[in-house]
């Protein structure tokens, strides 16, 4: 790519890069790649996350963004009832247990099966619990799920799209991003269940390890193996809603337990998509959530993470184990209380701009496995990583559920937070063009391959070709555009945060506003969009490009906040951002809605 310039819109720090041109020869290439190199014109070189396509400079094209209004976040809801939040045992009734019901056991098996757990790729994983796992802040977690898009399976933050990658889950826990694909019904039992002596009558974990756990003088067998296996993916990793080992994890343990390379991340990840998508519906009944299951430890790790300098969070950690995920449970919080609320609510509406913070593994002190730490920033891997990044960087479809009924199909699609690896961002391009994925898709037993084969089906291969680049968050300015015309009429600040709140001590904090004049909050919204939209040498399109997004804020009862005048006396300068030339009058410049672009 040729060199470009990093432009900055007035008035703001918001700073994005122009896409180079690309003659019709390197297209086609950039159209198969992963890794796009530009470099600046002061010399520093930087990627986006590819394959490229056309930016649709005609117009904004939101493909991607949610159409279903029902699956908006639960923040943007015109009440919020924090007195339903309130009973958090109820709410959270799937954790992994103490560390000290099974610690005995962990080490037991570890000392006979260690080098089978490495050969498998789940011997960093398995460590983690033997730390407080079971630890959790009910607060942190609900405030992000308020945030949690179900049709994007991302959290909306001001700067964008936010949520775990497979990186992510790579720093936490030790596993790989490659590997085979787990199909549930599909794997055969190579060890009979009728030839072990699992026990299937145990209600509860306690009493599944007292049943199966042998002596200590006594070797371990296939059976406890196995059975030790199911405990450990039912109960620490998975978190099953009945908290007990159900029969149909048998055939994932035994997979390992025959050193089978399962995929194991990218399975944790569609579970993660699956109890979030469960979680965030469960907030817009009358009765609030009840009974979250599946892997939300992952979540609050994850948040320790980003959060981590944010609001200070602190650790005594002793190194102990050289990975991420064991230094992260140290950081949880341990006082709980409702009024916590306000302190993740506005940590999480601070996040205006991409920020290190939300990139945590792509620092150079990163702890964990070897094959990682020394290649946790794509613009410096070696040839043997590339395998590796190609499954972090690269489209594809993960699979939850252990069973055929539960299945549940999500798009991998990395290119939504490619700022997250260090990466600039591009207006993002579906996984399939014609039609989205849809996760409760009816799969028959044995028709996998044929599923994903239909949906993966790629015009081009893609290639990651390792090149040598500086981490960046720049944006392209399609990106920005297309971003805030989706977001400019869902901004909020942490004062219309609690004036949604009702029964909440939450309600009355906050600076009162004045009742006649309440445009300051409106003032600021539109001083982002125009910020995007200004085009000095376009006055006109500049007004329409605003007016467009912004008409919707009329359609939202805006002259009964009193923000317009109706007589139309209010200045344009109140809205326009200073050091920009004065357009007409407010109601032409919010109102106006030409049929076409000047």
């Amino acid at each position: 790519m040729a060199n470009a310039t990093v432009c900055t819109v007035k008035d703001g720090d918001e700073t994005f890069v122009p896409i180079p041109g690309i003659e019709e020869a390197s297209l086609k290439i950039f159209q198969s790649q992963v890794l796009l190199p530009f470099s600046l014109e002061n010399g520093s070189v930087h990627a986006f996350l590819g394959p490229f396509a056309g930016q649709n400079k005609k117009k904004f094209g939101n493909t991607m963004l949610p159409e279903d209004s029902s699956t908006f976040p639960f923040i943007h809801s015109a009440k919020i009832d924090l007195s339903l939040f309130g009973h958090t045992t109820k709410i959270f009734r799937a954790f992994p247990p103490t560390k000290d019901r099974h610690l005995a056991w962990l080490t037991r098996v570890e000392n006979s099966m260690h080098s089978v757990w490495v050969e498998t790729g789940i011997s960093e994983f398995i460590q983690l619990a033997k730390f407080d796992l079971h630890c959790f802040d009910p607060q942190m977690l609900l405030s992000a799920i308020f945030f949690w898009n179900r049709e994007t399976r991302a959290f909306e933050f001001p700067c964008g799209f936010v949520c775990p990658t497979l990186l992510d889950i790579a720093a936490i826990t030790g596993l790989a991003p490659i590997g085979d694909r787990f199909y549930p019904d599909v794997f055969e039992e190579e060890i009979s269940i009728k030839e072990t002596s699992i026990s299937w009558d145990k209600k509860t974990y306690l009493a599944f390890i007292t049943a199966h756990m042998r002596k200590p003088d006594t070797p371990v067998s296939t059976s406890e193996h196995i059975a030790f296996l199911m405990y450990w993916l039912s109960a620490c990793v998975f978190c099953t809603p009945s908290l007990q080992v159900p029969k149909y994890y048998y055939i994932l343990a035994q997979a390992l337990y025959l050193k089978k390379k399962i995929c194991l991340s990218k399975l944790l990840l569609a579970s993660l998509y699956t109890c979030l998508d469960e979680a965030s519906k469960s907030l817009f009944r009358e009765s609030g959530p009840r009974n979250l299951s599946g892997p939300l430890w992952l979540l609050q790790l994850w948040l320790n993470t980003i959060f981590e300098k944010k609001l200070s969070l602190t650790s005594s950690f002793t190194l102990v184990c050289e990975l991420e995920g064991a230094r992260l449970t140290t950081l949880t919080p341990r006082k709980r209380s409702i009024n916590n609320f306000a302190k993740y609510i506005d940590a999480i509406l601070s996040f205006t701009d991409f920020s290190e913070d939300l990139a945590p593994f792509i620092r150079t002190t990163l702890m964990g496995p070897s094959w990682l730490r020394q290649n946790n920033q794509v613009g410096s891997i070696t040839p043997n990583s590339t395998e590796m990044w190609f499954g972090f960087l690269s489209w594809d479809v993960i699979i939850s559920g252990m069973r055929q009924k539960d299945v549940r199909i999500y798009p991998y699609q990395p290119q939504f937070f490619s700022r997250k690896f260090g990466l600039c961002q591009m207006k993002p391009l579906p996984l399939r063009q014609e039609e989205s994925i849809d996760v409760d898709i009816c799969v028959e037993t044995g028709n996998y391959e044929e599923l994903l084969d239909f949906i993966l089906h790629p015009e081009k291969q893609l290639r990651l070709t390792p090149c040598t680049f500086s981490p960046s968050f720049l944006v392209s300015k399609f990106f920005l555009r297309w971003w805030c015309e989706y977001y400019v009429d869902k901004l909020l600040n942490f004062d219309d945060f609690l004036k949604k709140l009702i029964n909440s001590p939450l309600s009355s904090q906050g600076p009162k506003q004045s009742g006649t004049f309440k445009n300051q909050t409106i003032i600021y919204h539109f001083e982002q969009f125009f910020k995007v939209c200004y085009r000095p040498d376009n006055i006109g399109r500049t007004i329409f490009d605003a007016s467009v997004s912004l008409s919707k804020m009329v359609q939202r009862n805006i002259r009964s906040k009193k923000v317009i005048n109706p007589g139309g006396k209010i200045d344009f300068e109140k809205f326009c951002p200073k050091n920009i030339p004065h357009l007409p009058n407010a109601l032409f410049g919010l109102v106006k809605h030409l049929s076409r672009p000047p």
